[in-house]
């Protein structure tokens, strides 16, 4: 807390002038209650719940406190019973002086809804003190010529307690010359005068010896003695006189020790000692002893301590000259205190809360008290809170300031305030008070947790290893503590083919993504799945984001050759004339690739030939082509192998194996084809009998020579009697092949396949497009005249 003066800006302002407005929240009441003083600590006051009409267990349900106006904890609320308690033993005398009654103002405040209980605690008196004289003995010198009657004032004596228990008389020792006559004053107190009956004369009596008795009115009753010694003077004619019967005068309470507060002058007509004036206080109290000092030869008065104006605002003393014949005269000084602006204000905390809830407008931060000792303008305040902040103050009773929210808080936008309620009096120098509050905001579960991406695309190559991590999604919370922490799951899927809970796992915690199996490009290119987001607040907030996954291919799969069949029981043999002009379309290689992208990209290359540089193969579409001229010198059979490429990386490759038979034109409808390799049974066969076979091949050699001559001999007459050629009946009638353009084939090749009647295999001969035409050459009138014998022997060209 900080105090200094200063000047303050224009903000928002309550003021508030000690007296209060007339501001107040319902329901607000005033008790009033009493304990006798002395008692123990914890003693019962008062049962409030029953006192103010409130259900068992209200009290604490509501936050109720007791606070008293000097920030003093006097009593102690036990909230679950609802006693009201003595917090420490009770001493009216230091609480309140002689003032009388003795109240202690207090107030009872309760929350939801917040109210404020007007409260007075009265302190009674016991008869606790004796009263007590100053001075032990007195002295009162008189002349012996003081007529009777005459009274003179004596000091009194002390008593602590107040009212009944205050003193109620004086008596004096029996005598028969004095008696006691009590006298009030203005401040309601009384003292003792004591009056002379009879003549005094010094040449009988020159001293009395009386005792001064004060009585209180306590039950039982306490007193308290003096010595009062009586000196009877010679004649001395004149007493001092003051030049003022009463002297009124006035000091500001921030007057220096040791400044000059008034002179009191008594002159005596008398010459001599007798004229010799001495001052002196007379009946004063402690408080008067302590505060002020009288020079005995002047007069004059001055400050022994600092005045304080809250304390005391006004000094009445009483001021005694005597002569050096013991003559005396007495004088009042009537002092005010000046009040100057030397308090702050105060600032005092009833219920203070550190934080608060977001989103919860109205709520009730602090309750606070001002108060400012000060009097007048001094005591004017204005209290106020920074503009900019979303909180307002709201006057209450008996200058109490309710600090309040404005609107509901977003700790998200902001989660910390430093509040400082300023109180400024209006005095001059101004002084303030500054108060500091930091408000913590605390969290409510008010956001859902929010992805990075409304959606996420992740790639994964095929044939991973199960559980990889194939990528992750995120998930923030704007809120905090267990209303940030963020737990990630697989929704449903809403695909019934799709087993999801087989492919991939999500981590709970930060939400990884893993692939439970190996993923099969060709199988499953691609899948989506919606994953979810939900914060632990209460209740859980909950978010969900699309996953798409993208299964990249791996080059897994070799290629795979279509045409020529590679697994048929006997090799495919493909027909060429040896008339073929170079390029001449022997075949094409037809081969697929389960893989896509560039592991599907095919080339064609000759891996191995019979003779090499009569055919090539087109890299991109497979064709065998021929590539030079035939001549007689070539073999007839002809045995290729064509590898074909993917473009993966590594490659993969297949091969094809292809049977090439050269012929002269078309005039050889049948030649045997080449043998199949023989199996390992077949070759076991062919070494048993290789012994018989290699004896009887010299024997049937020429025979051999002889049938085959024969044989073509026969067939070349039968063709030279048959005008076309008509394809033999038989279970193998001619038919068209169309290879399409799929897979690799650039275009669409349509054959036509003619099988021969009386071949026993029923092996295909020959296969060559239609479309194609050779062009005219040397070797085309043969063709052609050869060609009209192709309905003779299967082959149409």
């Amino acid at each position: 807390m900080k105090t200094r003066g200063f000047s303050f800006p224009r903000q928002r302002q309550v003021l508030f002038l000690f007296l209060f407005w007339g501001v107040s929240l319902a329901g607000s009441g005033f008790g009033r209650y009493s304990v006798t003083e002395e008692t123990e600590k914890g003693s019962f006051v008062v049962n409030l719940a029953k006192d103010l009409g409130l259900a068992e267990g209200e009290l604490a349900a509501r936050g109720t406190r007791v606070v008293s106006d000097d920030n003093k904890q006097y009593l102690l609320l036990d909230s679950y019973t609802g006693n009201l308690l003595t917090n420490e033993k009770l001493d009216r005398e230091k609480l309140c002086g002689p003032k009388e009654p003795c109240m202690l103002y207090f107030q009872i405040l309760m929350d939801d809804p917040f109210q404020i209980y007007r409260a007075e605690l009265r302190v009674r008196d016991i008869n606790d003190h004796s009263p007590v004289f100053r001075d032990k003995e007195m002295v009162l010198k008189i002349s012996e010529n003081t007529a009777e009657g005459t009274a003179f004032r004596l000091e009194r004596a002390q008593d602590p307690d107040g009212g009944h228990n205050s003193i109620q008389n004086y008596t004096i020792s029996p005598n028969s010359f004095f008696h006691i006559k009590i006298s009030g004053s203005d401040e309601g107190m009384i003292y003792p005068e004591l009056v002379l009956d009879k003549a005094l004369d010094r040449e009988e009596q020159g001293e009395l010896s009386l005792t001064l008795t004060a009585l209180d009115g306590g039950s039982p009753s306490r007193s308290g003695t003096s010595t009062l010694r009586i000196v009877v003077l010679d004649v001395n004619d004149n007493a001092p006189q003051f030049a003022q019967a009463l002297y009124e005068t006035q000091a500001p309470e921030n007057s220096p020790v040791g400044s000059p507060i008034v002179k009191v002058s008594a002159g005596d007509v008398d010459s001599g000692v007798n004229a010799e004036v001495s001052y002196s206080f007379f009946d004063a109290s402690e408080d008067i002893l302590t505060t002020f000092q009288i020079n005995p030869f002047s007069g004059e008065i001055f400050l022994r301590e600092l005045l304080d104006y809250e304390l005391v605002n006004s000094y009445k003393i009483n001021i005694q000259a005597m002569d050096g014949g013991g003559l005396s005269a007495r004088c009042t000084v009537l002092m005010k205190v000046l009040d100057t602006n030397d308090n702050p204000p105060e600032l005092i905390i009833s219920s203070l809360s550190n934080s608060v809830a977001e989103n919860s407008p109205g709520i009730v931060l602090a309750v606070f008290k001002i108060k400012d000792r000060d009097s007048g303008e001094n005591g004017k305040t204005i209290c106020y809170v920074q503009d900019n902040l979303p909180f307002f103050l709201k006057p209450s009773v008996d200058n109490f300031y309710i600090l309040m929210t404005e609107g509901a808080l977003d700790r998200e936008s902001k989660a910390e305030y430093n509040i400082t309620i300023t109180v400024t009096d209006l005095g001059t120098p101004r002084l303030k008070t500054e108060y500091n509050i930091t408000l913590q905001v605390c969290d409510v579960n008010d956001n859902a947790p929010a992805f990075t991406q409304t959606s996420y695309t992740l790639f994964v190559r095929e044939n991973n290893s199960p559980a990889l991590h194939i990528g992750s999604v995120s998930a923030t919370d704007r809120d905090s503590g267990t209303n940030a922490q963020v737990t990630y799951s697989l929704l449903p899927s809403q695909d019934p083919h799709l087993p999801l809970a087989s492919l991939v796992s999500i981590n709970a915690d930060n939400g990884h993504l893993f692939a439970l199996r190996s993923l099969d490009y060709e199988a499953l290119q691609e899948f989506e799945f919606r994953v979810g987001a939900r914060d632990r607040g209460s209740p859980a907030l909950s978010s969900e984001a699309l996953v798409r996954v993208l299964v990249l291919d791996a080059n897994d799969n070799s290629p795979l050759v279509l045409y020529p069949l590679q697994n048929a029981s006997a090799p495919c043999t493909e027909l060429v004339p040896r008339a073929a002009e170079p390029g001449y379309l022997v075949t094409k290689v037809v081969a697929v690739d389960g893989d896509s992208g560039q592991n599907a990209w095919l080339s064609y290359q000759l891996l191995k030939t019979t003779e090499p540089g009569l055919f090539s193969v087109w890299a991109h579409n497979g064709e065998v082509r021929t590539a030079r001229l035939l001549s007689e010198r070539d073999a007839a059979k002809h045995r290729l192998v064509v590898l074909v490429k993917d473009n993966g990386e590594p490659p993969r490759s297949a091969t094809a194996t292809l049977h090439v038979l050269l012929v002269d034109g078309f005039s050889q409808p049948y030649l045997p084809l080449p043998e199949a390799a023989p199996t390992q049974a077949q070759a076991d066969l062919l070494t048993v009998y290789l012994v018989v076979a290699l004896a009887s091949v010299s024997s049937l050699f020429l025979l051999s020579v002889v049938l085959f001559v024969a044989v073509r001999l026969c067939r070349r007459s039968r063709a030279a009697s048959v005008g076309r050629c008509s394809v033999p009946e038989g279970p193998f009638p001619g038919h068209l092949v169309d290879v399409s353009g799929t897979g690799t084939l650039f275009q669409s090749y349509q054959y036509e396949a003619c099988l021969t009647g009386g071949s026993e295999t029923g092996e295909f001969k020959f296969l060559k497009p239609i479309t194609p035409h050779l062009p005219p050459q040397s070797g085309g009138k043969e063709i052609e005249e050869n060609s009209t014998l192709h309905n003779s022997f299967g082959f149409n060209y």
